[in-house]
């Protein structure tokens, strides 16, 4: 399909390009210092949990089911904790271990062990040589980054409007011993906000690895980040492995990061139980207990399942309008141009933007130049190359609806202003 810019009559092109450069000049004079660049919950979000800061003090009863909450042990987590974690992802509370805050901590030291240590008693992938990872792309930069880290390598999945191509994965999974993970965001996916389908979900279950310590990276991270009635309902993982009759391939990883308060809540990780065991005898190396004063506060103020749905439910009035801006400057200035097309999420904290092919980082450098901060073109893929250059990250959470409409207002004009660009230069 070809844009509105690409069909026009050179003289229309040129004086559409003068407007648009007028109105760039225009937005540089504000001096604007507006920020999309990461996915953060607002402040107004994060208020919603300040009451959960009353709920421990000197006069509370420190114990949880037979724990001490102020001193060591439970090294898996108060019984509370594993409680409702367990229940918010339908396993059981005996395979849940609640470790700090950061599930993305958790996720390094899944993949630190098997680098190191190993996994179901094959050797340390650092002795295997080439090791790879499977990253659906675009995707969520941070997963490419830790395994990047440990020099593993990673090899792009192409998305599709179900979850990752599962022809291309199984392919790889199952003719590869060198490939030894796959990251997957499976609701309201990082950037795209789509919801992995049930045959998908079934058809992760029915791999069949040619590495014996190959594992499903599960990061459910927005299991509970709805902002459109029910949301969009996900197959349990560990229900589709008890169909397909398997086993020990998934870890699944969530946490209260954008419940309560981003960095000082509560992340866990759930697995089979000789999964289970083996990460715990990897985890008792370097921790003694959990934050567990945290855990106890988060269990009073949420409570249970229904109690973090209505939490939620307050935070969907904050976070729906933003997206609901998202779409109608996005729709106003540039639906009947036929230059970009966009995600329509219904959970989640992004929207997924495709430029015309070329032109996502001239988008955010101009868009930056006219005070207006994005993630940077190509994050969601591998070592930041989308191979087209046309996908932007859209993160609508954390500006005011007033910054956050001004900085789509800006936003549009780089779009159309490199668009028109573009199609100016197919003509030289």
């Amino acid at each position: 399909m070809t844009s509105a810019y690409q069909n026009m009559t050179d003289a229309a092109l040129d004086a559409a390009l003068a407007d648009l450069e007028r109105q760039a000049d225009d937005l540089r004079a504000l001096n604007l210092k507006l920020d999309m660049a990461r996915g953060k919950p607002s402040p107004e979000q994060t208020a919603l949990s300040k009451p959960m800061l009353d709920l421990v003090t000197s006069e509370t009863d420190l114990t949880d089911g037979g724990s001490s909450v102020d001193n060591y042990g439970d090294p898996d987590g108060l019984p509370s904790a594993r409680a409702l974690a367990a229940e918010l992802l339908g396993v059981d509370p005996a395979n849940v271990s609640v470790i700090g805050s950061s599930s993305l901590n958790l996720m390094y030291d899944c993949v630190e062990n098997g680098y190191v240590h190993g996994i179901a008693g094959c050797k340390p992938w650092c002795q295997q040589g080439t090791v790879k990872f499977l990253c659906p792309a675009p995707g969520y930069d941070r997963h490419f980054t830790v395994t990047e880290s440990f020099g593993i390598e990673n090899v792009p999945v192409p998305m599709r409007e179900d979850g990752p191509d599962m022809d291309v994965v199984r392919e790889l999974v199952e003719k590869d011993p060198q490939v030894k993970g796959i990251w997957c965001v499976p609701r309201y996916a990082n950037p795209t906000g789509i919801t992995y389908s049930d045959d998908v979900v079934r058809a992760f279950a029915a791999l069949k690895p040619a590495a014996p310590d190959f594992r499903i990276f599960w990061d459910n991270a927005y299991a509970v980040h709805t902002f459109a009635g029910e949301g969009e309902p996900l197959l349990n993982i560990f229900d589709a492995l008890a169909e397909a009759g398997a086993d020990n391939l998934v870890y699944e990883f969530a946490s209260t990061a954008k419940v309560t308060f981003p960095s000082s809540g509560m992340a866990w990780v759930t697995a089979s139980p000789s999964d289970m065991a083996e990460l715990r005898r990897a985890f008792s190396a370097m921790r003694v207990s959990p934050e567990k004063v945290s855990q106890l506060a988060h269990v009073k103020f949420l409570k249970d399942a229904a109690g973090v749905a209505e939490h939620m439910r307050r935070h969907a009035a904050v976070v729906a309008p933003r997206f609901a801006l998202v779409e109608e400057k996005l729709s106003a200035g540039l639906g009947e141009l036929g230059v970009a097309t966009w995600t329509h999420p219904k959970g989640g904290y992004f929207v997924s933007f495709e430029g015309p092919e070329g032109s996502a980082k001239a988008i955010v450098a101009l868009a930056k130049e006219l005070g207006v901060t994005l993630t940077g073109a190509g994050a969601p893929w591998p070592y930041g190359r989308d191979p087209r250059d046309t996908n932007i990250r859209i993160a609508p959470t954390y500006p005011s609806l007033e910054e956050l409409g001004q900085a789509l207002d800006v936003f549009v004009v780089a779009v159309k202003l490199v668009s028109a660009r573009l199609a100016k230069a197919e003509r030289a």
